[in-house]
C-alpha cells in the first residue's frame, strides 16, 4: 500500500489542478509533449543498447516535478536539470507538476485510458499490472544495461522485480520501503522501556503497550488503522510478519482465514478491549496515529521510516523523540515503492534520454536526490534509512553519505538497520483487498463482543470475489 507513506499507495484523494511546467535550462514555460512529432531528430545508433547519443535532440515530458508550495526540492530538480544539460544539451526537460499529491488515483486511472500520460511518468510498485492491462508502458529492458545505468548490479534485484513482468522491465525504482515498528522515544523511557530495542515479537509489543498506556493522561500504547484501506493494509503487514499471507501463490484465493489471521486479530482483542491499551478512539487512517506519536500521545505503530520525515516537516515534531526497530515477528515485511515508467510507444531516442535521466536522477550515488550534501544544505531530511536498494559499493557510499550529512540521530534506528527484514510485495488487488479487509479490523477494534471466526469468514468470501474478478 504506501509508499511514503500512505503516499505511496493511496493515502487520500485530494482534489487536483494539473499545471504543466517546462524546465529546460532553468527557464520556466512551454508545453507538454508525448508523441515523436515534437522535433525530435534520431541521432547516433539505432541499438537500444547504447546509451544516448548527446548530440540527440529531444523532448521529454515527465511528472512529478515538486510543485512551487515544495522550494527547496523544486530547487533541487532545476538544479538537475541544469547539471544533466551539461552531458546532453539537446535534452529538453518538460516537468509536469501536480499541486497535490503526486499520484492520484482517479486521474491516474484516467490518464492511462485515455493515453495521456506524460513520456516518463510515476507509478506505485503495485501499478504495473494496471498500467500493462492499458498497455501504457514501454519494454526498456534492452535499454538498461550497465552503460546506460552504471550502478545496475548494485540495486536490490527484489526492487527490480517489481517492475518486471513475464521477465521484461518496465520501470526504474526512485525509492522503496520496508515497514517496521516506530516508536515515541520519549514515551518509552517515561514507561520504564528501552527505546533502543524496541519490541521484536508481538507478545512484547503487547506488554511494552501496557507499560506506555499506564501512564494515563490519554496516552495510547500501540495504534492501528482500521478505515479507508489503510486497516487492509496493516493487517497484511501483521500477517505477514508472522509468516501468513493475504492471498494464495496462485493470486486467487484468499489465504487469511487461517490459525495466522486469528492471532493477529485475537492480539489485536486483546490489546484494544482486555488491556485498553490501544485508546478509544478507532477508525483511524492515515495521518491519525502520525498526529497522535508526534504529540506523545502514542508510544508505537508499524510504519515506514519516511513517516518520521513527514510528521518533523509537516508536524513540528523532532526528529530525537523517534526510534524504529524491525517489525514485530520478523518473519516477513510488507514492502513497496516508487518509480517511473515510460510511455509506450514513444522513440528509441526518447526512451533512452528517459533512462538517462532516471539514472542521473534517482540512480546515481552522490548525485540527484542522493546528493546528501545537498540535501542537508536544503534544509531538507538526511539519516532516514529509505529509500535505500542499494548492496555491494553503492550501498557503502551512500551510507556513509547518509551518516556524514545527517539531520537527525540516526543511531535511533541502529535495531530497524541491524536487523533487516525480507520485504514481500503487496496482494493482487490491493486496495480492492484492503477495503475488505478493513471490517475484519474495525470490527475487532469497535466492538468487543465481536467474532473472529465470522469476520474473517466473511471478509475470506469478499476477497474471493474480488479476486475471481481479475
Amino acid at each position: 500500500m504506501r509508499t511514503a507513506r500512505f503516499r505511496r499507495t493511496r493515502r487520500a484523494s485530494t482534489a487536483v489542478l494539473v499545471s504543466a511546467l517546462t524546465l529546460s535550462a532553468l527557464a520556466a514555460c512551454g508545453t507538454s509533449s508525448s508523441d515523436d512529432s515534437d522535433g525530435s531528430e534520431p541521432v547516433g545508433s539505432s541499438d537500444p543498447a547504447t546509451p544516448l547519443d548527446p548530440k540527440a535532440k529531444v523532448t521529454l515530458t515527465i511528472d512529478c516535478m515538486p510543485p512551487a508550495a515544495k522550494q527547496a526540492e523544486l530547487k533541487e530538480w532545476k538544479e538537475d536539470v541544469a547539471e544533466f544539460n551539461k552531458t546532453y544539451p539537446n535534452v529538453r526537460i518538460e516537468g509536469r507538476s501536480t499541486p497535490g499529491q503526486c499520484l492520484e488515483p482517479p486521474r491516474f486511472t484516467a490518464m492511462l485510458k485515455a493515453k495521456s500520460q506524460p513520456d516518463v511518468f510515476y507509478t506505485y510498485f503495485t501499478d504495473l499490472p494496471q498500467v500493462l492491462d492499458n498497455d501504457g508502458a514501454s519494454d526498456i529492458t534492452a535499454y538498461v544495461n550497465d552503460k546506460s545505468v552504471p550502478a545496475l548490479s548494485d540495486i536490490d534485484p527484489d526492487v527490480l522485480n517489481s517492475l518486471k513482468a513475464d521477465g521484461k522491465l518496465y520501470g526504474l525504482p526512485t525509492s522503496n520501503y520496508t515497514m517496521g515498528l516506530l516508536i515515541n522515544r520519549k514515551l518509552f523511557k517515561d514507561a520504564g522501556l528501552d527505546p533502543d530495542s524496541p519490541p521484536r515479537t508481538w507478545a512484547e509489543v503487547r506488554t511494552a503497550a501496557k507499560k506506555i498506556a499506564g501512564l494515563g493522561k490519554g496516552v495510547s500504547g500501540f495504534g492501528e488503522y482500521s478505515a479507508k484501506n489503510t486497516g487492509g493494509w496493516h493487517f497484511t503487514a501483521q500477517m505477514y510478519s508472522l509468516g501468513g499471507d493475504v492471498v494464495d501463490a496462485s493470486g486467487k484465493k484468499a489465504a487469511f482465514n487461517n490459525e495466522v489471521g486469528k492471532q493477529v486479530v485475537e492480539n489485536l482483542r486483546a490489546m484494544r478491549w482486555e488491556d485498553d491499551s490501544m485508546g478509544k478512539t478507532q477508525l483511524l487512517a492515515w495521518g491519525d496515529l502520525q498526529k497522535q506519536i508526534a504529540t506523545d500521545k502514542l508510544g508505537m505503530f508499524l510504519a515506514a521510516p519516511d513517516d518520521i520525515a513527514y510528521m518533523v516537516q509537516q508536524l513540528g515534531a523532532k526528529y530525537e523523540n523517534f526510534g524504529m526497530g524491525p517489525i514485530p515477528g520478523e518473519k516477513s515485511t510488507l514492502a513497496g515503492g516508487n518509480n517511473y515508467m515510460v510511455k509506450k510507444g514513444i522513440s528509441g531516442d526518447k526512451i533512452k534520454a528517459a533512462v538517462a535521466w532516471l539514472n542521473f536522477k534517482n540512480l546515481t550515488v552522490g548525485k540527484g536526490q542522493f546528493d546528501w550534501e545537498r540535501t542537508k544544505a536544503d534544509g531538507l531530511p538526511v539519516g532516514i534509512p529509505q529509500p535505500n536498494f542499494w548492496l555491494n559499493d553503492s550501498k557503502a557510499k551512500d551510507d556513509a553519505a547518509r551518516i556524514e550529512h545527517a539531520t537527525m540521530p540516526v543511531e535511533n534506528f541502529k535495531s530497524f538497520m541491524d536487523n533487516p527484514v525480507g520485504g514481500k510485495a503487496e496482494p493482487p488487488k490491493a486496495q480492492e483487498v484492503y477495503k475488505v479487509l478493513d471490517n475484519v479490523m474495525s470490527g475487532v477494534l469497535t466492538n468487543e463482543d465481536a467474532d473472529v471466526d465470522k469476520l474473517l469468514a466473511a471478509a475470506e468470501a469478499q476477497v474471493n470475489q474480488v479476486l475471481a474478478n481479475q
